[in-house]
């Protein structure tokens, strides 16, 4: 009897499980909501004006955008003077006249124009179907607008302002020829092939074949008196080249070889750079204080108003010193305008000249926080403009006239977010005015008069408003569009929660975000996704509403999805963004802190599943969490990584890791600690990725073999460093699978299909 009841326990038990384990089960439907929230469904299916992209009439009349709905796509314009908005034009009307030019049947919802603009006689000029035309609005009769005909001699020489000199490059030499005369004169005697005048050097220029031929570019830049010209003097001869097998062109059944130059961290076999300026009346070259850098540092410079003065200047190598300086071409004398130096790295550098005024605005963080300088080019005298513990992030406009700048920076208000922008406007003398008081980031772009300026103004759960606004005081004169994410509510979304944690110092508070599936169960444990990126040189905390579903696709097949950003990253203070120089390593501390933090605050996060994913150097990421925090992260994607920076290009670990090359990057290297690996890591490269070689993908996979180690690895052999078309779903697939299976530990579903209905 007590066998039968004993019995009986385990076969309900044994039901219940049974049960248990077909309803956690994943299905088609979890698959058919992931897909719902890709971007391809965004202003299609699922969200609708997320964020708005509006375009200037270039006779600053007004604007012009589209407006989504679920019932299609609104084409809508706002005109300054009657300040409404109106639809551009009779969609039913154009779509019956486009569907008579192109003989096929156009959908008066689904019109997909561009480059639309007014012409002088009044009609709209825009391109559809690859084609350009012309709309009468009263008739609406189209008529294939016929473009000038781009003379391929003119795009290999420049004809000067004054059109009495055209500069051309022979032979990798530069001339000029009298348009008058028609007499060439030679300004350059020791150009040569690798050695040429008159190009630039192109980052992702391509050769095919050993001896194949880089991609021609042509580069002459005449002041405006056409006393003075200027080009480039680019030297190839020796600089090493990164090699790639191209094997996924059907019709070859051999690999095609590419090479393009890059130089890597510590490389002096680079390509070298250096302007170079002649006087036109002399005919002599006129020497600078320019130097001749590699292509990572090269020197950069511009004319002023008065054309013999030009502004120049470049970093010196390591990205510690940075200088700017004034040149007097006809004199031959230089005034240094402003110096930064850093005893870790100068990464945030930027300048704007005031041409009207002979100054030029300098964005630096000499003082531990970004600020706008204000810069005499006569003088060299230095004002700072705005001063205190903010982050200025970019300048958007200067009013020459009423010497006026509008700028975005975060953090200047109390107990704002550090990661909302908000814009100001400030006069040379040091007024500043907030414009967007909404306690929101905002995105804006201005009219090319500075008159208004668009603002999409949101945050993660406060949807998103586009506006028109005054620049004088920032007031909202026109509501364009409000985001509408009905769709995704009805089927049980929420926005992504943001949550905050002490980081790794003891100190700064950190932020992050936090994904949920759209049919969270809190009695059930959900294992946790890291989707890392720590830059440094970016920041990946979501801050306006046009992100809510980056993470929403993966959340959807059962998983608790964050980003955070950890100490390390910029847009803060010089001092945050510190921690990650010569530490790459440790940039994953705070993230593995968050996880803590989060399991400690939810008993729906599962206490024993975490993984994370990551692309470039977020790909390196990947492999550090799974080599060095193995008590953290079980199962790890990682994507066209550079796992050891010593295989990289040159610039980004040189200015983050350091320079020279010391024997940091051998210890932080994930192929010099594979033999470190616990858990379930699927590696994934482009075949021909110009931009982190596969080599380095590879150098790992031999490392993980050689210390026996368990992993996968998928090339993608078409694919360079983005992923795109059917590699881009197969990859996405298996990512997602990959989860799904090793710490969801449910049976994937390989065959669902990418179309949402």
């Amino acid at each position: 009897m007590k066998f039968l009841q004993t019995l009986s326990m385990l076969c309900c038990l044994f039901f219940i499980l049974s049960c248990n384990k077909k309803i956690d089960e994943i299905t088609e439907k979890d698959y058919e909501n992931a897909v719902s929230y890709m971007y391809a469904n965004y202003n299609n299916k699922t969200a609708f004006n997320l964020s708005t992209s509006v375009k200037w009439f270039k006779d600053n009349s007004g604007v012009w955008f589209i407006a989504h709905s679920p019932q299609g796509k609104i084409y809508k314009t706002l005109n300054f003077k009657e300040n409404q908005v109106k639809p551009l034009f009779d969609h039913q009307k154009l779509a019956i006249s486009l569907s008579k030019i192109i003989k096929d049947k156009v959908n008066e919802n689904d019109l997909s124009i561009t480059n639309i603009q007014y012409e002088k006689n009044g009609s709209l000029s825009f391109t559809a179907y690859q084609k350009n035309f012309i709309l009468n609005e009263e008739t609406y009769n189209i008529t294939e607008k016929k473009e000038d005909k781009v003379d391929s001699n003119n795009l290999n020489q420049s004809i000067s302002p004054d059109e009495k000199w055209v500069a051309f490059i022979k032979d990798y030499n530069l001339y000029v020829k009298s348009t008058s005369s028609k007499q060439e004169l030679q300004l350059t005697n020791d150009g040569e092939k690798g050695y040429e005048y008159g190009t630039w050097y192109g980052w992702f220029d391509t050769i095919e074949g050993e001896n194949g031929e880089r991609p021609k570019h042509f580069y002459i830049n005449w002041s405006e008196d056409s006393k003075w010209i200027t080009t480039n003097v680019v030297d190839f001869r020796n600089a090493e080249k990164m090699y790639l097998l191209d094997a996924s062109v059907d019709s070859l059944y051999r690999p095609k070889l590419l090479s393009y130059y890059r130089g890597s961290p510590g490389d002096t076999t680079m390509v070298h750079t250096k302007p170079v300026f002649f006087n036109i009346d002399t005919k002599k070259e006129v020497k600078t204080i320019l130097p001749k850098n590699t292509h990572i540092n090269g020197a950069y410079h511009e004319w002023t108003m008065r054309p013999d003065i030009i502004i120049g200047g470049y970093r010196e190598r390591g990205y510690q010193k940075e200088k700017i300086f004034r040149f007097d071409l006809k004199t031959k004398t230089s005034k240094i305008l402003f110096t930064e130096e850093s005893k870790t790295n100068i990464g945030t550098f930027s300048y704007r000249q005031i041409k009207n005024k002979e100054k030029i605005l300098i964005l630096s963080e000499k003082s531990g926080w970004r600020q706008l300088y204000i810069v005499d080019i006569n003088t060299g005298t230095t004002t700072p403009l705005t001063q205190g513990n903010y982050y200025v992030h970019s300048i958007k406009h200067i009013d020459e006239q009423n010497e006026t700048i509008y700028f975005t920076a975060s953090g200047k208000e109390k107990d704002s977010n550090p990661y909302h922008q908000k814009v100001y406007k400030i006069t040379f003398e040091g007024e500043i005015t907030l414009l967007t008081p909404e306690e929101t980031h905002h995105k804006v772009t201005f009219s090319k008069d500075g008159t208004y300026f668009v603002d999409n103004y949101s945050t993660i759960n406060t949807p998103t408003k586009t506006v028109l606004r005054a620049s004088k005081d920032g007031e909202i004169l026109s509501e364009l569009t409000t985001a509408d994410v009905s769709i995704a509510i009805s089927k049980g979304w929420k926005a992504p929660e943001v949550f905050e944690l002490t980081g790794k110092d003891g100190k700064t508070t950190i932020y992050g975000a936090l994904w949920k599936p759209a049919n969270f169960d809190p009695s059930k444990s959900y294992p946790i996704i890291d989707a890392t990126y720590t830059g440094p040189h970016t920041q990946l905390f979501p801050k306006s509403f046009d992100h809510i579903f980056n993470k929403q696709s993966l959340a959807e097949l059962g998983f608790v999805v964050i980003v955070v950003d950890g100490l390390g990253t910029f847009g803060r203070s010089k001092e945050f963004h510190n921690h990650s120089y010569k530490n790459m390593q440790n940039n994953l501390e705070d993230h593995v802190l968050a996880i803590k933090h989060l399991r400690k605050k939810y008993s729906w996060i599962d206490p024993n599943k975490a993984g994370i994913f990551g692309h470039s150097a977020g790909g390196y990421d990947t492999g550090r969490a799974m080599l060095a925090f193995p008590d953290t992260y079980k199962v790890g994607v990682s994507s066209s990584a550079n796992h050891d920076f010593r295989m990289e290009k040159a610039w980004w670990p040189e200015m983050y890791q350091g320079w020279p090359v010391d024997s940091t990057y051998h210890k932080i290297s994930n192929i010099t600690n594979a033999k470190n690996l616990e858990g379930k890591l699927l590696l994934v490269h482009g075949g021909i990725d110009e931009n982190v070689n596969p080599s380095s993908t590879y150098k790992f996979a031999e490392a993980l073999i050689n210390a026996d180690k368990n992993f996968d690895l998928l090339i993608l052999p078409s694919q360079r460093h983005s992923y795109k078309g059917k590699s881009r779903n197969y990859f996405i697939k298996r990512k997602w699978n990959y989860f799904v299976e090793h710490l969801g530990n449910k049976t994937p579903i390989w065959d669902f299909k990418w179309s949402y209905k």
